[in-house]
């Protein structure tokens, strides 16, 4: 019998990941549940962790000392992963409690397109980014994400394939700011006068990555309409 997750769709429209699989997540979820959780407050967690990412990432170039910055650099990382976590935990507990509500597709789809669009947003605003990429890059997102639906509705298969789907640009941001934490300020800005560094090449490729992302899932979808 095929399960349906919190979104009420069939198991293959579930986004692929492997570290679904690893060991801890239902245990976790049925603790939690025991608890009196829910999927869709997990969901709510998730919402304010990318929340709290965004804006810890627009604080960087207004911390002073450099021990302080390092520290608000990891700790957005931390609610990046955070939100990570809730993304994959709601859908378990869903699926092996049997919590699935008949709204549970909003609240699978909205807070994830509000928090893409918070992290990337004040990622535009941290310490050698730009804002003009920040938001060009939430807007892909948006649009990657729309792509997906939309294709879906027209009877195309589910489809997230990347290299910019969701999981990936979340990485490209985390792995900025780890490297914003852990290097010297010389290894961070670019040599010119422009003060971009580290966090623009980040989101420019998300940018890059999403443009490509969008193009094959349009693609992908095309030929499966076609019959192909």
């Amino acid at each position: 019998m095929i399960r349906q997750d919190k979104t009420q769709g069939a198991s293959t429209d579930r986004r692929p990941l492997r570290l679904r699989e690893v060991g801890v997540w239902v245990p976790l979820a049925f603790a939690l549940a025991r608890r009196g959780a829910t999927p869709n407050a997990i969901s709510v967690a998730g919402l304010a962790a990318g929340l709290a990412s965004g804006a810890l990432l627009a604080c960087t170039p207004h911390v002073t000392g450099e021990a302080l910055v390092r520290g608000v650099w990891l700790l957005a990382v931390a609610f990046i992963m955070l939100r990570g976590a809730c993304n994959i935990l709601d859908g378990v507990m869903a699926v092996e409690t049997g919590q699935s509500t008949p709204v549970g597709l909003l609240w699978n789809e909205v807070p994830d397109r509000i928090t893409d669009a918070a992290t990337l947003i004040g990622a535009g605003y941290a310490l050698g980014a730009d804002p003009t990429l920040g938001w060009a890059a939430a807007l892909t997102a948006t649009l990657v994400s729309y792509v997906r639906v939309q294709c879906r509705l027209a009877g195309a298969p589910m489809d997230y394939c990347g290299p910019m789907a969701k999981p990936m640009r979340m990485v490209v941001v985390a792995l900025a700011a780890l490297w914003m934490a852990a290097t010297p300020a010389a290894w961070q800005r670019s040599s010119d006068m422009s003060g971009r560094g580290t966090m623009a090449l980040a989101l420019a490729i998300v940018v890059a990555g999403g443009a490509v992302t969008l193009v094959r899932r349009l693609r992908r979808a095309v030929q499966a309409l076609r019959g192909g």
